[in-house]
C-alpha cells in the first residue's frame, strides 16, 4: 500500500471516529453539543421559471438575468433549477410584474420604474433623476432602510423584491437632431421611463414607454425623435448608431440604475430557510457583478461607437439641465403629496443623500478631479 493510500485511510478512520464519538455522547434522540447545529437540509426540489424585461440573452441586462438563474441553481446544489424567459417568450416585457405576483412565474428580473402605475413609489428603487449614484445606492439599501422600504412597498402585490444588478450612470440618450436648448425639447417624442419621462412631458417633450427590443424599429420607422436605453455596451449592440448620430450625456435621468429581482413571496416562503438565503445573496452577487460588467465595457464600447461609427457626442446644455433639475423635484413634490408610501421612501432617500452626498464629493469627485489634472 502506498503512502497516500495509507494518509487517506487514516484520515478517513478520524472522520469517523469523530463523528461516531459526537454521536454517542449525543444519543440518538439527544440535541447536538451547545454551539453546534448539525446542517439541516431538504432534499426537495424546486422548478421555478424566470421572466425578465429584457430580451433574451441581451448583453449586461439579459445575460445578468440568466446568470442570477444559475447562481440560484449552483449554490443550491440543483435543489432549485430556474428557467429564463426573455421578454415575449412567457409573457410581455410589461407583463413580468404581474406575472410573478400571480404565481405564473416565480421570479423576475427588470426595473422598479416599469410599475410606477402600479406603484408611484417604484421609481425610486431603481433611479431617480440627479440621485443616487450606484455606491449610494446601494449603501441606501444595505445600510440604511432600503431594503426594508422596498419590501414594504411591493408587499401587497405579494412579491418580494431584491437589489439585483446595476448599470451604473447611463447616458442621456440618442437624437436624431441636437438639443440646444429647451426649445428643441418641445414636442420631442422620446421614449424615457419613470420620472424622467414626467419630467419631459413637464418640459414641453412627449414620453413614450417601450420595451427595450421595440426601440431600434420605432427609431427607424420615426414613431420616435429619440430614445434613451443603458449605455454604450448596450447601444451598440442594439445598432442605434444606425438610426441616431447624436449622442448625449450626461444621463440626468439615470445617475446608478438598479436593477431588480422580484420573488413570488408564497413561492419564497416554501423554500427552506438555508434556500432563501441562497436566493437572497445570488442576487447580491448579481448586484456586483453586472455593476462590474458596465464599468469594464462602456468605455471600449463607446470607442467604437465614436471612432467606427461616427456617432457625435453631445453635452446637454446647462440651462436645459438645470431645467430638468428643477422639474424633477416638482415631479416628486407631485407624487410624494399623493401618495404616502413615496413619501416615506423619498424622506428616507432624501435624507440619506444630505448625508451621503458630502462625502462622495469629498472623496470620489475631489479625486477624479485631481487625477484628471495630473
Amino acid at each position: 500500500m502506498s503512502d497516500r493510500m495509507k494518509r487517506r485511510e487514516l484520515l478517513g478512520a478520524v472522520a469517523g471516529a469523530a463523528a461516531a464519538t459526537t454521536l454517542s455522547a449525543c444519543g440518538k434522540n439527544d440535541e447536538a453539543p451547545k454551539g453546534v447545529q448539525p446542517p439541516v437540509q431538504s432534499s426537495e426540489t424546486f422548478h421555478w421559471k424566470m421572466v425578465t424585461t429584457w430580451p433574451k440573452n441581451f448583453p449586461g441586462l439579459g445575460t445578468g438575468a440568466n446568470r442570477l438563474a444559475e447562481l440560484i441553481e449552483q449554490l443550491s446544489g440543483g435543489r432549485i433549477t430556474v428557467k429564463v424567459f426573455g421578454a415575449g417568450e412567457l409573457v410581455g416585457a410589461f407583463e413580468a410584474f404581474d406575472a410573478v405576483s400571480r404565481g405564473t412565474a416565480q421570479i423576475g428580473h427588470g426595473g422598479a420604474y416599469y410599475w410606477k402605475g402600479k406603484i408611484p413609489a417604484a421609481p425610486f428603487f431603481s433611479a431617480i433623476p440627479f440621485g443616487f449614484t450606484p455606491d449610494e445606492i446601494n449603501a441606501w439599501f444595505y445600510k440604511a432602510d432600503g431594503v426594508k422600504l422596498w419590501h414594504e412597498a411591493y408587499k401587497p402585490f405579494g412579491l418580494i423584491p431584491f437589489p439585483a444588478g446595476n448599470t451604473g450612470p447611463q447616458m442621456g440618450g440618442w437624437f436624431n437632431k441636437e438639443i440646444n436648448s429647451l426649445e428643441d425639447i418641445k414636442g420631442l417624442k422620446m421614449r424615457i421611463p419613470g420620472f424622467g419621462g414626467e419630467v419631459l412631458k413637464r418640459a414641453g417633450g412627449i414620453p413614450v414607454t417601450l420595451p427595450g427590443g421595440e426601440l431600434f424599429q420605432a427609431m427607424q420607422s420615426g414613431a420616435i425623435d429619440a430614445t434613451e436605453w443603458v449605455g454604450p455596451y448596450n447601444d451598440l449592440a442594439f445598432g442605434f448608431y444606425k438610426v441616431a448620430k447624436y449622442y448625449y450625456t450626461p444621463g440626468w435621468h439615470e445617475p446608478g440604475s438598479a436593477m431588480e429581482a422580484i420573488v413570488n413571496a408564497d413561492a419564497f416562503a416554501r423554500l427552506p430557510k438555508d434556500l432563501q438565503l441562497i436566493v437572497e445573496n445570488a442576487c447580491k452577487i448579481v448586484n456586483l457583478e453586472m455593476l462590474a460588467e458596465y464599468t469594464a465595457r462602456n468605455q471600449q464600447a463607446l470607442q467604437t461607437l465614436v471612432e467606427k461609427h461616427g456617432v457625435q457626442l453631445r453635452r446637454f446644455p446647462d440651462d436645459v439641465l438645470k431645467k430638468f433639475r428643477e422639474l424633477t423635484l416638482e415631479v416628486i413634490a407631485d407624487v410624494t403629496s399623493s401618495d404616502p408610501m413615496a413619501a416615506k421612501v423619498w424622506a428616507s432617500q432624501k435624507a440619506f443623500l444630505a448625508r451621503v452626498r458630502k462625502w462622495t464629493n469629498l472623496s470620489e469627485l475631489s479625486f477624479l478631479k485631481a487625477r484628471d489634472e495630473m
